[in-house]
């Protein structure tokens, strides 16, 4: 039996005015935030994705639907420990996130530690199996046009 699983996630969202911008749990001053059904955290939904990825368990949208009243403004962080707990469930632990954040601005460097807490807290691992990077898309695209932030999340899962 294979006591490794590999899932990846992705996500993007639009920036827009009167939003607050929040990554991995954290919030960013920024003059725009990113839209979404709920706080549209686009890193912690990324980890998401890849965590149920890894275990062949659909997307977040299965767990908690943008239709469902109920998860309008919800906090990412509450949603990635509900997730934690099935991938908890299923018998599996978090080896590792490796993700890498794409937005023209803000500066994201500063925020990264902060957000590497956050994340490592809500999934009850260390710090050190986590790795957030941040860079832009050179102006290219909607993201490079700063029409949105983007992230990418590869999530390793072991068993003993």
């Amino acid at each position: 039996m294979v006591n490794i699983r590999v899932g990846n996630g992705y996500d993007i969202h639009r920036l827009a005015e009167g939003r607050k911008l929040i990554l991995g749990g954290v919030e960013i001053p920024h003059t725009m935030g990113l839209l979404g059904h709920s706080d549209a955290d686009v890193l912690t939904h990324a980890i998401m994705d890849a965590l149920l990825g890894a275990l062949s368990l659909g997307d977040i949208g299965h767990y908690f639907p943008p239709s469902d009243a109920k998860w309008a403004g919800a906090n990412s962080l509450d949603l990635l420990t509900q997730v934690c707990q099935i991938v908890k469930k299923e018998g599996w632990q978090v080896g590792n996130i490796d993700s890498v954040i794409v937005a023209e601005r803000p500066k994201l460097k500063p925020y990264i530690p902060s957000m590497i807490h956050s994340l490592a807290g809500r999934m009850n691992i260390e710090p050190n199996r986590i790795s957030i990077k941040a860079t832009t898309n050179e102006k290219l695209g909607p993201i490079g046009r700063e029409e949105g932030i983007c992230a990418y999340a590869v999530a390793l899962l072991y068993r003993d």
